[in-house]
């Protein structure tokens, strides 16, 4: 019989040394991949914790490609320098059959600038662009994500002449034009450092140059500012933009509300949106989203419902996060006829209802001590279309133990089974044990065989 380990080296030699690259082929079997994906952990483990790494992959005698090593390096991303060793083993052993792409060379240079190993990454990137070493190409290009990470992990960093660096020699050294992007990279390393005047020169520089600002070209400066209470700059620039006629994809008081609620200035955010609404102003779905999780959080349940009839008064479409957020905070709150009236509007919005917005109301239902209600409304969504998953058909036997109703919860712990749902072995227990109290001893049995006949224990 094999060991552990063999069987392991087996399993490397059976999915990766047959077959390239199994996950891209149309007729791979589940199990093949399964096998793949197995074999690529394997690696991994190599990587990360094998004071041997080189040695222990020679034994293995797989064959390297390109996905391979990117799946290995990604898995590893939070080992730089294992993950380094790797990336030079695969090229150095392995230098006929592998040559590096762009992909995993990326994934190794974000790596390597996440972790501040930036000596590294530039030692790497100048011996990838040498045309006389036989691992790189001095055609080889970054992509626009690899560069933008690059300059945000200085920037995250607080190195903004190094971000700078970066952004400057894109189009040169990396063959990376400087689109908007980049430049939203730039911006946001140099709104790391409170450079808001070199962040509000970047943006000229970006219009003179024809680059558009986007939706985070406006917001990264937006919010850095509000972050820093300068809330007079934020809005000066919002017009200032608007004159000369580059307008945000979202209005700028959207963005206002936006950067005060990342500040954590919750209530002069209600205080603009007010002033919004009070005008007339239909506000963003996002915005305001955005806005009521943020201030349900905080307990104003009722304020947001309020909020929310006078925005749909005034033409907003709300979308289905905006349920998701309102249904499950006015049914905490006990708003049960407001949690049902959403209800019924995300099912006249077209939108369907799906476990995680009903069961809040059950569960509101169950613990206000409704469960004759709770149940009516659970038959409701079943005999709808709206099936239960595991954790609402959990949560609705857990509360009918809470509440004694145990002849309830046996009720639901044979439907579940019969759906194909495996209780938690909690629920057994707490409903055979509660049977057992209130003198319902045969019932009791039963559940307890139906946990034998479904675990075999």
């Amino acid at each position: 019989m094999l060991t552990n380990r063999a069987t392991l080296i087996q399993l490397l030699r059976n999915s990766i040394l047959n077959a390239k690259t199994l996950t891209t082929t149309a007729t791979a079997t589940s199990s093949n991949r399964d096998e793949y994906f197995t074999a690529i952990h394997h690696v991994s483990n190599i990587v990360r914790k094998d004071f041997y790494m080189e040695r222990t992959l020679n034994k293995l005698r797989i064959t390297v490609t390109p996905e391979l090593v990117f799946r290995v390096l990604r898995s590893c991303s939070n080992s730089p320098d294992e993950s380094l060793r790797f990336f030079n083993w695969a090229c150095s052993h392995h230098s006929t059959s592998y040559t590096p792409t762009s992909v995993e060379f990326e994934q190794l240079l974000n790596t390597l600038a996440r972790h501040k190993n930036y000596n590294t990454m530039w030692k790497l990137i100048h011996q990838f662009k040498n045309p006389s070493n036989s691992t790189g190409s001095s055609t080889m290009s970054l992509s626009t994500d690899a560069v933008s990470s690059i300059i945000e992990c200085y920037g995250t960093h607080r190195l903004v002449d190094q971000a700078v660096q970066v952004f400057n020699k894109s189009p040169s050294l990396f063959n990376c034009p400087q689109t908007v992007a980049i430049y939203n990279s730039l911006l946001f390393a140099l709104c790391e450092s409170k450079l808001f005047h070199g962040a509000y020169a970047l943006i000229r520089r970006m219009i003179r140059k024809g680059v558009s600002p986007d939706k985070r070209t406006y917001s990264t400066l937006v919010n850095a500012w509000c972050s820093n209470g300068k809330m007079r700059e934020a809005q000066q620039f919002l017009k200032e933009m608007s004159d000369k006629g580059f307008n945000p994809p979202v209005r700028g008081r959207d963005l206002l509300v936006e950067g005060l609620l990342n500040a954590g200035y919750f209530e002069s955010a209600k205080e603009m949106m007010r002033k919004m609404v009070k005008e007339g102003s239909v506000p963003d779905v996002e915005t305001f989203n955005v806005l009521v999780e943020s201030v349900c959080r905080t307990g104003q349940v009722e304020f947001c419902v309020g909020l929310f009839r006078e925005v749909c008064q005034l033409g907003m479409v709300p979308d289905v996060n905006t349920y998701k957020v309102l249904i499950p905070a006015v049914s905490k709150a006990g708003l049960m006829d407001e949690a049902f009236r959403l209800l019924h509007n995300l099912v006249e919005d077209g939108h369907r209802p799906f476990p995680s917005l009903y069961a809040p109301i059950i569960k509101a239902l169950c613990k206000r001590g409704q469960f004759d209600d709770a149940f009516c409304f659970f038959g409701d969504m079943k005999a709808k279309g709206h099936p239960p998953n595991r954790p609402v058909y959990t949560m609705l036997i857990t509360m009918c133990g809470r509440g004694g109703r145990f002849v309830d919860a046996a009720n639901y712990l044979m439907e579940m089974t019969e759906m194909g749902l495996v209780p938690i072995s909690r629920c057994f227990d707490m409903v055979a044990d509660g049977l057992k109290n209130c003198g319902k001893h045969d019932l009791a049995k039963r559940v307890e065989q139906l946990e034998v006949s479904i675990r075999g224990v």
